[in-house]
């Protein structure tokens, strides 16, 4: 592939690189609007040819019948990475003190991090989490390691959670089961820890994990 100083103008490597910060700061594409605004670009339609080249070129993907439908696109044709919001720590191990359910907000977080493409997917109200324990080491989750989520109120059992209990005011990541009556157990992937017990009532699903980013060491 040729240099981007060899195929691209000024305005266009620009435009790239507008579109890459604005992913990383915002973890959502920008519209045609943010790109004149962000790139002092005089109107939509200039901004659109040079997104034609950019696309023509093989930098960028469109997607014109999705809104901010932009995908950034790896040298090797892949697509590239995503970013979402960085939310603090989750327990995997006991349950640790969090705020509250309300800062998980994607607004309370001003830290992006880049994940893969395939984590978002379609998904909607994705954030990572990093991991502090090593409840779930068997399901390959170490502590320090990254948990990518999908925000919902609800999952089925055995998927894996982040769980708000809400009398003792913690979260927990576990493996959540629905049992007999009003109780859910919140099972570790660790053999040497006990599930946790509770009360539907008290439960709050917070979201579910859609993919694992490994720390090396």
């Amino acid at each position: 592939m040729a240099k981007m100083s060899d195929t691209l103008s000024s305005r266009q490597e620009k435009i790239l690189e507008y579109i890459r910060g604005y992913m990383r700061h915002h973890g959502i594409p920008p519209s045609i609007r943010d790109i004149v605004a962000g790139c002092g670009i005089s109107s939509t339609s200039v901004a659109d040819y040079n997104l034609k080249h950019l696309e023509r070129l093989g930098f960028i993907r469109r997607h014109h019948e999705i809104s901010r439908g932009i995908e950034l696109v790896s040298k090797d044709g892949r697509p590239g990475p995503a970013a979402v919001p960085l939310m603090g720590q989750i327990a995997a191990g006991r349950p640790i003190p969090v705020p509250d359910s309300e800062s998980w907000s994607a607004a309370a977080s001003a830290e992006m991090i880049e994940v893969p493409e395939s984590f978002i997917a379609n998904r909607k109200d994705v954030f990572a989490l990093k991991v502090k324990g090593t409840s779930m080491i068997d399901a390959l989750i170490n502590d320090g390691d990254l948990v990518v989520m999908q925000a919902v109120q609800s999952v089925d059992n055995g998927d894996m959670a982040a769980v708000w209990l809400k009398s003792e005011k913690e979260a927990t990541l576990k493996r959540f089961f629905k049992e007999k009556g009003d109780r859910i157990r919140l099972q570790p992937a660790n053999s040497q820890m006990a599930p946790i017990y509770a009360d539907a009532s008290n439960v709050a699903v917070q979201g579910r994990v859609v993919g694992v980013i490994r720390k090396l060491v």
